[in-house]
């Protein structure tokens, strides 16, 4: 039997990490939600891996909700919804909170909870020909666990759109929404992939991961003097550490960093 979610390291030391639903497109149930928990746990926590693709197998990203776990929610009490609903939660921040750089490739179909999926990755590239749905509201449902994200992707006036509607949108309109990174044409999706890993890998891997960390913490918080000496003290604590000092030896003495070394 095929797995439902496939995990592998390439030579790069990127993580793939493939929904291997194809033909249910992908459609997810509460089986690959703790699996892509375990995985995206498993990828932040091995030092040796650099950066992390999620991707779909076959014509769609994802189309979501799976029928058949839908079908068994509905017969769940409210205290069995909201457990079911945790895990989905949990599944989200674990993504969002990972702290390596997240790429979402993106093709054909992401509807609904896949559009979470998508907005907890950092990066989002995607085909020009792929739709997007936030298609709760058309069986009675809302988008709530995906909310914090897509929101913080979107911006909350466009989502008050979005979520009332359930209306499709286009990779274009993705684009300026903020949803997606770019773009491009099915053949040019891991040529543009690629391109933003190698760029990644250039760069120093503590200071790639704090960097993450950095803007998640002080994009919503006040410009106050709490703020100017945490930043203060963070900046001095990675001049001081060793990748910092390797980085700043490096550019001082024109010469590869260790870690540009290591991948040649």
């Amino acid at each position: 039997m095929e797995q439902a979610v496939t995990y592998h390291v390439d030579e790069r030391n990127v993580a793939l990490i493939t929904l291997n639903r194809a033909d249910k497109h992908n459609a997810f149930n509460d089986d690959m939600i703790a699996t892509l928990t375990n995985l995206f746990t498993r990828a932040g926590n091995d030092s040796s891996v650099r950066a992390v693709v999620l991707q779909g197998e076959g014509k769609s990203f994802s189309a979501g909700a799976d029928l058949e776990w839908m079908k068994r929610m509905a017969q769940y009490d409210e205290a069995k919804n909201h457990t079911d609903a945790m895990a989905l939660a949990t599944m989200l921040h674990t993504l969002y909170t990972l702290p390596k750089p997240t790429i979402a490739r993106v093709q054909g179909a992401a509807f609904g909870g896949a559009v979470g999926l998508i907005a907890c990755c950092d990066i989002a590239i995607g085909s020009k020909l792929s739709k997007f749905c936030l298609s709760e509201v058309k069986i009675g449902l809302i988008p709530a666990t995906i909310s914090p994200y897509v929101i913080e992707a979107m911006g909350a006036r466009v989502c008050r759109r979005y979520f009332q509607t359930a209306e499709v949108f286009s990779a274009r309109r993705a684009r300026r929404l903020g949803l997606l990174s770019e773009a491009v044409t099915e053949d040019e999706l891991d040529s543009t992939i690629d391109d933003i890993v190698t760029q990644i890998l250039k760069n120093g891997p503590v200071a790639v991961s704090q960097a993450k960390a950095l803007v998640q913490q002080v994009a919503n918080a006040p410009i106050n003097a709490e703020l100017l000496d945490e930043t203060s003290k963070q900046i001095a604590k990675i001049r001081t550490s060793q990748e910092g000092q390797e980085g700043l030896g490096a550019f001082i003495e024109k010469r590869p960093p260790a870690w540009q070394e290591k991948r040649s």
